[in-house]
């Protein structure tokens, strides 16, 4: 699951709703920082009551993706994407179709939800500005050993960049995958990329019920 799919049911707790982005967060400032289920699990009782929120966000993102990524309609969808993809690209043999089969079933459920709810994304961002990115950074340090000292900045940025916007227009979304793909090491993406978005999206809409089922 992606942000908004994780994010979009806590919208009156900002601290959770931050905890539910924090290990996707980590992954794109610090990838050594890993607050694994355990670490925020026993937190989630603490006399803190921000460590003890941010620390439940955490575990309810770690709970959401195992039923998600387990689920029948996100194998299904990840291997049909992963197969199209590698067509489309030439027969590629690398990691790319299957890291893009595996994160498009996420972006597009974000998309197909946003699109839904299209006013819960501007509360989604609101929620986040009542955030202190200081305090999110300081309740991942207390949660685990290896320290992180740039989450703080990323939330500002993530908060002012709202790149989750861009998701239900193809030409933006090719442009943030293409933002994905530098930063993992991998190829860009051609504009014919855009091609297979349409039914994509229709695919993940269909199914959009039972990728949210058990989360």
């Amino acid at each position: 699951m992606n942000y908004f799919a994780h994010g979009y049911r806590f919208l009156d707790d900002p601290y959770f709703l931050a905890g539910t982005a924090v290990p996707d967060w980590l992954s794109v400032v610090d990838r050594k920082v890993r607050v694994r289920p355990k670490d925020a699990e026993a937190h989630i009782a603490h006399d803190d009551v921000l460590l003890a929120r941010v620390a439940r966000g955490v575990a309810q993102h770690h709970a959401d993706d195992a039923a998600f990524h387990s689920s029948a309609a996100f194998v299904d969808l990840s291997l049909r994407f992963t197969v199209e993809i590698r067509d489309l690209l030439g027969g590629d043999a690398g990691m790319r179709p299957s890291f893009l089969g595996h994160i498009l079933v996420e972006l597009l459920l974000d998309s197909t939800l946003i699109e839904d709810r299209p006013t819960s994304l501007d509360d989604y961002y609101r929620a986040l500005g009542d955030v202190e990115g200081y305090i999110v950074e300081e309740a991942v340090n207390r949660m685990q050993a290896r320290r992180t000292e740039t989450l703080s900045f990323l939330i500002s940025l993530f908060t002012r960049e709202r790149f989750l916007c861009d998701y239900p227009d193809d030409i933006q979304l090719l442009r943030r995958l293409n933002q994905v793909m530098k930063r993992v090491g991998l190829e860009r993406l051609p504009e014919q990329f855009r091609d297979l978005l349409p039914q994509a999206r229709r695919e993940v809409r269909a199914r959009r019920d039972e990728l949210l089922q058990g989360v």
